[in-house]
């Protein structure tokens, strides 16, 4: 294709990660001309997410055919309370995927390549000009629709008066390579509102080593940075974490919590992943649901009729109402004391059956 503005495109995506990758696969999928606009010049820097694959990804998804090596399966979760009792849940057959996660971003461009995707990396997306043809992106290329999967802080969602995230968590991971935990298989999360006020610490085994990450309500006014560090020292022998052990690698950024954004499309310009709030209030978890999202504007996008993808898109989009729910009551009401108190009664097992493991009955709950 042509490099020199003159190209045409059915879609330009901003935002190559889960989001802007199912759109352009589906569309190319679809039969439709695409080109992905990705600011950085390496899909696997400075990355933002914790990498984490629910299993109806890895089972429904083109995410299901990551190489063996960049995913290790994960069958159970430990769920410890703010005094450090815990229990451990399972679901039968259900699982998590936490995975090499540069590599998967690496991984996922190569794959847009393959379709036939025309992914432009080091090239960050500055603004659009409307015409009778669609939008013109200055050294791109014309295009019938413009989608944004360029993150919270969508330039996307600027330029052109969409919606924004409003609420968000902010987190922090560390990465460590090379270790092992004493139980690998497991999630390990840890409520506590000294370290995490309005979500939750965790420790996971990755193919390459251990991720550790700590989450909490972001607070534009009085914002602080998570206490991963003491968070660590608090919980490391738990899980077998070494004293003192500096990390290999960090992330961090703003997470949205408040669900999808209004309005989330608008003549010809569409938003999705964490660019529109596809994130769930509560878990954090957004590379299902964003793949999801993605997948749908991409077909949608081949669908005849003016404003047909817009709506779709907006129709599609999750609402996470009984999350939302859970997302207020954790802002408003957490405390320590009733999960110390209910760790391992039937209502927390209940909770976590349905947050962890999607509605499914918890098959294996020993205290510990």
């Amino acid at each position: 294709m042509a490099n020199n503005g003159t190209a045409h495109y059915d879609a330009i995506i901003v935002g190559s990660s889960f989001g802007g990758a199912a759109c352009a696969l589906s569309a190319r999928e679809a039969g439709l001309r695409v080109c992905v606009l990705e600011r950085k010049h390496d899909p696997g820097e400075r990355l933002h997410t914790t990498g984490i694959i629910v299993k109806e990804a890895a089972e429904n998804t083109a995410l299901g055919e990551l190489p063996a090596n960049l995913v290790r399966r994960i069958d159970k979760v430990r769920l410890y309370s703010p005094n450090l009792r815990s229990a451990l849940l399972s679901a039968p057959g259900y699982f998590f995927l936490t995975t090499d996660t540069p590599n998967v971003m690496r991984w996922l461009a190569q794959r847009q390549r393959e379709a036939g995707v025309e992914l432009r990396l080091g090239h960050s997306f500055q603004t659009a000009q409307r015409s009778d043809a669609g939008w013109h992106v200055e050294g791109v290329g014309m295009a019938r629709y413009l989608i944004g999967a360029d993150g919270a802080r969508s330039r996307v969602a600027e330029r052109f008066g969409l919606g924004k995230p409003r609420r968000f968590l902010y987190g922090i991971e560390y990465e460590f390579d090379g270790l092992s935990l004493r139980e690998p298989d497991t999630l390990h999360c840890f409520i506590t509102r000294r370290f995490a006020p309005g979500y939750i610490g965790w420790v996971a085994q990755t193919p390459t080593g251990v991720q550790a990450g700590l989450a909490m309500r972001h607070d534009p006014g009085a914002a602080r940075a998570p206490d991963i560090a003491g968070f660590l020292a608090h919980v490391g022998d738990l899980v077998g974490l070494p004293a003192q052990r500096r990390p290999d690698a960090i992330r961090a950024g703003l997470i949205p919590c408040g669900g999808p954004v209004t309005p989330l499309a608008h003549e010809g310009v569409i938003l999705t992943g964490d660019a529109a709030g596809i994130v769930s209030p509560v878990t954090a978890g957004g590379i299902h649901s964003a793949w999801q999202h993605g997948w749908v504007i991409g077909r949608a996008l081949a669908a005849a009729g003016e404003g047909v993808p817009e709506q779709i898109a907006v129709s599609q989009a999750p609402r996470f109402r009984s999350k939302r729910l859970l997302r207020w009551v954790f802002d408003h009401a957490q405390m320590d004391w009733p999960f110390d108190l209910l760790l391992r009664t039937p209502p927390l097992r209940w909770a976590a059956e349905h947050i962890y493991f999607h509605k499914r009955s918890v098959a294996g709950d020993n205290a510990a």
